[in-house]
């Protein structure tokens, strides 16, 4: 897979590419990431890519020569999902990370927190927003979509069991999980885990997972698919009830 990134600032990609999963994406040449500062396509004056905005208003826009003709310069922009980091955009979501990570080519262009010229949107495929608050810019954003993609490709994780059991595949959140010690400090590991019957490990995990989404993300549950034993644990999860196996 191929991503380019369009920013002002390349260098604050630096540390994530050349680090952990991606680094090792990177050097197994299952992905390859691009990085270009679109200041540099500017026919302006000392590479000046900002100007007023038609009709007033405070603060620069980001014209959209210099952005577009960067695009114009990666080879077989044309054919790749395109899109552009933005509070106006699509909310991101596991569903949109899976999507593009089937991709065999990504150019994300980085936002701007006054704004980019909307005739941007003539080159671009998708307006994405990482969540509903404002950052200084689109590359943060870019970095969540890119580690979101990366760690879903073939071979990036090494265990597709893992990507499996993740917080949001299956519209839930995920369940808690422990390591050694059993008892830290009197924080001890939940018994169930420690039983070794898979069932009841199964059915706590299910139930814990409910429990988590419940209290931290409702919203989820209107579009999970739940079953029998799924409303009978919510109905416990409702009365305040701990977990105990559903026979």
């Amino acid at each position: 897979m191929i991503i380019d990134i369009l920013t002002l600032f390349p260098k604050m990609f630096e540390g994530i590419i050349n680090s952990s999963i991606i680094k090792r994406a990177i050097e197994k040449q299952v992905i390859t990431i691009n990085i270009h500062d679109f200041r540099q396509y500017s026919e302006k004056k000392n590479w000046q890519v900002d100007d007023y905005s038609y009709g007033g208003g405070a603060g620069m826009i980001i014209g959209v020569q210099p952005i577009v003709d960067c695009l114009r310069s990666i080879p077989n922009f044309s054919e790749a999902k395109k899109i552009i980091t933005t509070p106006c955009g699509l909310p991101y979501s596991q569903e949109k990370a899976i999507s593009y990570a089937n991709e065999k080519h990504l150019i994300i262009v980085c936002g701007h927190y006054e704004g980019i010229d909307n005739r941007i949107t003539h080159y671009i495929d998708e307006e994405v927003s990482i969540g509903d608050f404002i950052l200084t810019g689109g590359e943060i954003a870019a970095l969540a979509i890119v580690d979101s993609v990366v760690r879903l490709i073939p071979q990036v994780l090494g265990n597709e069991e893992s990507i499996e059991v993740e917080s949001f595949d299956n519209d839930l959140l995920e369940f808690p999980q422990y390591t050694r010690p059993v008892d830290f400090e009197g924080h001890v590991v939940p018994e169930v885990l420690l039983s070794g019957n898979h069932e009841n490990i199964r059915q706590w995990r299910r139930f814990k997972s409910l429990e988590n989404t419940f209290k931290n993300r409702p919203d989820l549950l209107a579009k999970a698919k739940l079953t029998k034993e799924d409303k009978k644990f919510l109905e416990m999860i409702e009365k305040n009830e701990d977990f105990k196996v559903n026979n």
